[in-house]
């Protein structure tokens, strides 16, 4: 009880990449769960590099904390580095390899993260592809959208490596 309270303090919504603000996400996951490793869950120390975005508002590198947590059908991720938190929905799981989104608001605009691992024991890489619409206050039609990839690096520095499925 007390691991999954630290877990929820922490880690809901990392993925934010150090510009997330708090309480910025509140989905829940739609799909079952009991196909995502143990091993993801836990808190991961996460390294961010930019490899491609058509805006200057993102940064070129992160390190960032997501702790990852599970109470019953909702997977919540936190990063204490920031305060952001949300709920995480996943998308797929083909044994190691975890693709899971999030949306959520930005300074009034919707951000959306669709994030892809694969995971390997205590580690995992991938990406991070973010996108970010900005709309009309007139007509509500989106009349910008941001978008950025990351190549991401994760090592656990807590929680059970657990069996990969």
């Amino acid at each position: 009880m007390r691991k999954l309270i630290i877990f929820s303090i922490c880690f809901i919504f990392l993925l934010g990449l150090g510009f997330v603000p708090r309480n910025l996400y509140a989905e829940v996951l739609t799909g079952s769960i009991t196909a995502v490793p143990d091993s993801f869950f836990g808190t991961w120390r996460v390294v961010s590099k930019l490899v491609d975005t058509d805006s200057v508002i993102f940064k070129e590198n992160n390190l960032d904390l997501w702790n990852l947590s599970r109470l019953g059908d909702v997977i919540t991720l936190c990063n204490p580095f920031n305060g952001a938190e949300a709920n995480i929905t996943v998308n797929s799981v083909n044994g190691s390899y975890i693709v899971f989104r999030k949306t959520g608001k930005y300074s009034g605009k919707d951000l959306t993260d669709v994030v892809e691992i694969k995971l390997n024991g205590d580690t995992f890489s991938g990406t991070d592809n973010l996108k970010l619409d900005t709309y009309s206050d007139v007509t509500g039609k989106i009349i910008k959208t941001e978008t950025a990839k990351y190549s991401i690096k994760g090592e656990k520095i807590s929680g059970e490596v657990g069996s990969l499925k």
